[in-house]
């Protein structure tokens, strides 16, 4: 049970920091940018939140297996495959998680406006300045939104974790699938255990969103 619980908490807090580093970029394009793509490109991004996850799993064990083309780059580094590993799983969840990174951050940075940017491009600010001193600081609740839906959100995958990881005891087997497993040999008490633990997880999450939002709303002008 230890080590369930320890590699589901090494995956979502692996996974929220990869995506917060990854998805700032693309948030802050996606909220400034006036390319005609740009939609597209969000449509994209978006598009695991209506993905069947075992259909984004079944694609993700192609490319990550033996026969992949992308897989023959690494092979002279003697890495033929990341399916069912925990390097794999952690692949699989950037992807799964990308949109509830994205979409917080881009309606935070949204939101800040041009007014505060354009103050800091007359004081001489680089655009560079101005994202680090002016952006990051107004849309610090987006990231915190971000991180609380990307950790909860790779807590509770089954699907993709799944058909990448294989469950295997000790190196790819979480929680969710790990209650998977309980439920098929019957050991309800176990699985109940687990079960419980992540509705609770579920709940708090849910609440510190709502705490989140509710404190932006009552700071706005």
């Amino acid at each position: 049970m230890g080590d369930v619980i320890r590699l589901t908490v090494q995956l979502a807090g692996l996974t929220t920091v990869l995506l917060l580093g990854l998805a700032t970029p693309l948030a802050w394009w996606l909220a400034r940018s006036r390319r005609w793509w740009r939609e597209p490109v969000a449509a994209l991004a978006a598009l695991p939140m209506v993905l069947p996850p075992t259909v984004l799993g079944f694609y993700l064990l192609i490319a990550l297996g033996p026969a992949s083309p992308l897989m023959a780059l690494l092979h002279p580094f003697g890495i033929r495959t990341l399916a069912f590993t925990f390097t794999g799983l952690v692949i699989g969840s950037v992807f799964y998680s990308l949109p509830f990174a994205v979409q917080p951050l881009r309606a935070a940075f949204e939101a800040i406006g041009e007014r505060s940017l354009e103050a800091a491009a007359t004081l001489r600010a680089s655009p560079w300045d101005a994202f680090v001193s002016v952006a990051l600081p107004q849309a610090r609740r987006g990231f915190l939104a971000a991180a609380i839906l990307v950790f909860a959100h790779t807590v509770g995958e089954f699907g993709v974790v799944l058909m990448i990881g294989g469950s295997i005891p000790g190196r790819t087997q979480v929680m969710s699938t790990r209650i998977y497993e309980l439920v098929e040999a019957l050991r309800y008490g176990q699985a109940h255990l687990l079960a419980g633990g992540l509705v609770l997880f579920a709940f708090l999450v849910m609440l510190a969103m709502l705490l989140v939002e509710r404190r932006v709303w009552r700071l706005q002008p």
